[in-house]
């Protein structure tokens, strides 16, 4: 039955709505004439049952999903996202600002173990490196924090030091501009999942696992595989390298695929010419110049750390970005000290699963002797209180 609002008295409305069937009240078959607001009868239906069984398929479809990636090797971990490393960053701003800090790349978020180094050093340090990026945005941004005056330990890997690269660069942002609610989704997200579903990470995520499905080759697609899961993190982002990439000899060899990408791809077009990488080059490192000095002159201890890297991936660093012409000069240049792994016997004869970041076992061995050449040649103990 169709009609006007107005021609439906209070008793019929409430008769219609007692009804078993289905009850429309509206004006839609006057064209030209206001529409009111239809009165539609809501027809009678088990909600209960209704509700039980989207609960039960969606509990099914959740457990399915996760029991799939625990089968494939995954593990419950907490994301490394920009929120935890705001988390972290906000430790200076909240009264940690004498802590030692690591800032670099993946090869410090991976290579350097928390834990090892708190047994050692009797303090657990802030991880602040990101992968894929340059630590000079961290570096500037604590230059310009009188808070912070501890000691930094800088990591370098040459592709991102000195290219400027910073994949992960829109942390600092997130940092500075981290909204209330932005801070309570992330403690939610830390509290009821992380800690308790494997699926919950970037690589797992259905978009992204369509997307590297074998779907038929289209005309100027680029095909190019991205980076996959390669670490699991704690809750201050104390990280390593995931132990399928070290077990699984075919996820090993996909995460070397990926990185023969890199090496072999063409340079970026600030980088395609002599002229245009050295340009590069010297404006990254006046800028680790600039940070430095301002660090210093707070009584900021500086070390940069070159960890190791091996095969391919060596050959690339040493052949584009030649330590005579990188590493040597941000040296001189800044005048802090600096810790390469081909100058201490300690520090070489690590074999990287997939030439660029140490299996756990190893990257505890490498922080303990890390740690050893620092304090006895750099980094004097302080002295008792």
């Amino acid at each position: 039955m169709d009609m006007r609002r107005s021609e439906v008295t209070p008793e019929d409305q409430a008769r219609y709505l007692r009804r078993g069937d289905y009850a429309r009240v509206t004006a839609a078959d006057r064209p030209g004439v206001a529409q009111p607001v239809p009165l539609r009868e809501v027809p009678a239906q088990p909600w209960g049952r209704i509700l039980l069984g989207a609960c039960v398929l969606f509990a099914l479809l959740l457990g399915g999903w996760e029991w799939y990636w625990r089968a494939w090797g995954a593990t419950p971990d907490y994301y490394n996202s920009n929120a935890e490393w705001a988390q972290q960053r906000r430790r200076i701003d909240n009264g940690e600002g004498n802590a030692t800090v690591f800032i670099g790349s993946s090869r410090v978020l991976f290579d350097l173990q928390l834990d090892v180094w708190q047994a050692l050093d009797g303090e657990r340090p802030i991880q602040l490196a990101l992968q894929g990026t340059t630590p000079l945005l961290t570096m500037e941004n604590l230059a310009a924090d009188p808070k912070f005056t501890g000691r930094l330990l800088v990591g370098v890997a040459p592709d991102l030091f000195f290219s400027g690269f910073a994949y992960r660069g829109a942390a600092l942002k997130y940092y500075l501009k981290e909204t209330p609610s932005q801070r309570v989704g992330n403690w939610l997200s830390r509290t009821l999942i992380e800690p308790w579903f494997a699926f919950f990470d970037e690589d797992f995520a259905l978009a992204k696992v369509l997307k590297r499905q074998d779907w038929p080759a289209r005309p100027d697609a680029p095909d190019r595989l991205d980076v996959r899961k390669l670490s699991v993190s704690a809750s201050d982002r104390n990280t390593h390298l995931w132990d399928k990439v070290v077990t699984d000899v075919q996820y090993r060899d996909l995460a070397r695929s990926i990185w023969t990408q890199h090496l072999n791809g063409p340079p970026p077009p600030d980088m395609d010419t002599a002229e245009k990488a050295a340009k590069v080059i010297d404006r990254q490192i006046q800028r680790a110049v600039d940070a430095t000095a301002k660090l210093r002159a707070r009584g900021v201890q500086v070390l940069f750390v070159r960890p190791p890297d091996a095969g391919p991936y060596l050959a690339f660093d040493n052949r584009v970005f030649p330590r005579a012409r990188t590493w040597d000069v941000l040296l001189a240049k800044t005048g802090a000290p600096g810790i390469h792994f081909e100058d201490y016997p300690e520090l070489r004869g690590f074999d990287p699963p997939e030439w660029s970041h140490l299996k756990l076992a190893d990257a505890r061995q490498f922080t303990a002797a890390l740690h050893a050449i620092i304090v006895r040649d750099f980094w004097k103990p302080d002295p008792p209180k």
